[in-house]
């Protein structure tokens, strides 16, 4: 038996790669941004057919995470995170005089940091016939981890196109 290394190949298809950097002003000190309808856009105006979608927050006191966009779920996953990384506890980063150099403005924030670490930096997706290959009830979030502030996410959409982009 021979396999292939492809499921299927069709002639005509030219790889792109699309990026966008999205800035945004986070409200709160722990907020849950829904993505889901600006990465989907980038994704349509790509006029990639089949691919990935890569999103990456560009901070370290921020996360990128899939799941349900459901108010109540999201009040659990607040507070979930307050247990795992309590605002309160010891961190050796919140001692700003044994640092050295400080950025002026610099805050407390050892607590934004290690739920950062737990969440993650980016999530990639695929990309099938046109869209974000989410699930029935998933969302894409830019989690605000040490607001409010400006944050950015960089956006790429990578993969085969059988046009150029859609306006």
């Amino acid at each position: 038996m021979v396999a292939s290394l492809f499921v299927s190949v069709e002639d005509g298809t030219v790889l792109r790669v699309c990026r966008d950097v999205v800035r945004l002003r986070t409200e709160k000190p722990l907020q849950f941004v829904d993505l889901t309808a600006l990465v989907a856009e980038r994704v349509r105006r790509s006029g990639i057919r089949d691919g990935t979608i890569t999103i990456q927050s560009r901070h370290t006191t921020a996360a990128i995470v899939v799941n349900e966009n459901e108010p109540l779920l999201i009040e659990d996953f607040e507070d979930a995170l307050e247990r795992w990384a309590p605002r309160g506890a010891r961190y050796r980063h919140n001692d700003l005089s044994a640092r050295g150099r400080v950025p002026p403005g610099e805050k407390p924030n050892g607590h934004a940091h290690a739920r950062a670490l737990l969440l993650g930096g980016s999530v990639t997706l695929n990309v099938a016939a046109g869209e974000i290959d989410l699930g029935e009830w998933q969302s894409v979030f830019l989690v605000e981890l040490d607001g409010p502030r400006c944050r950015t996410v960089s956006v790429q959409v990578m993969g085969v196109s059988t046009m150029g982009p859609r306006p």
